[in-house]
């Protein structure tokens, strides 16, 4: 089978959870996708994303959030073990470990960067149709166009 290009990706977390410091300062500089709980996030994780894949490790739920720094898919899709973990919150009762329901994948820093704030995101005109910039966006996970990868690509160096 083909290996299809790589791809690119904004995955969002909450620093106070694992911020882009704490991630490079983990062994391996890893960190597991845990919890994720909406279908069409996990449908990405398990159907779309592949070892090698790009992302942009986004910070929310904060002061200033941003993009905080280039990381990549480092592991294919298995099981999330706090699914089954009763005292987690993300346990779900109806996934066994012959069907599980939810599953995680490996992101590992490549760069650490300057803060990108949503801000300037949402200055750009190139980045109008930016899924993260769409009304209501909330999922976690968001596939990112090549167009506008390489736009902040382009730019981040010259803010």
């Amino acid at each position: 089978m083909k290996k299809k290009p790589v791809q690119y990706w904004l995955m969002k977390i909450e620093p106070s959870d694992v911020s882009i410091d704490d991630l490079a300062a983990r062994p391996k500089q890893s960190v597991p996708w845990y919890g994720v709980r909406n279908y069409q996030a996990r449908n990405m994780m398990r159907d779309d994303m592949q070892v090698g894949d790009l992302v942009w490790y986004y910070h929310s739920s904060c002061a200033e959030p941003g993009i905080a720094g280039l990381a990549k898919i480092s592991s294919a899709p298995y099981p999330d073990p706090s699914q089954f973990d009763a005292k987690s919150k993300y346990y779900d009762p109806k996934s066994t470990s012959d069907a599980p329901r939810w599953v995680m994948v490996d992101v590992q820093l490549v760069e650490r960067w300057q803060l990108i704030p949503l801000k300037w995101l949402r200055e750009q005109a190139a980045l109008a149709d930016l899924r993260l910039l769409a009304r209501g966006n909330r999922l976690s996970i968001l596939p990112v166009d090549a167009k506008h990868w390489h736009f902040v690509e382009q730019r981040r160096v010259l803010r």
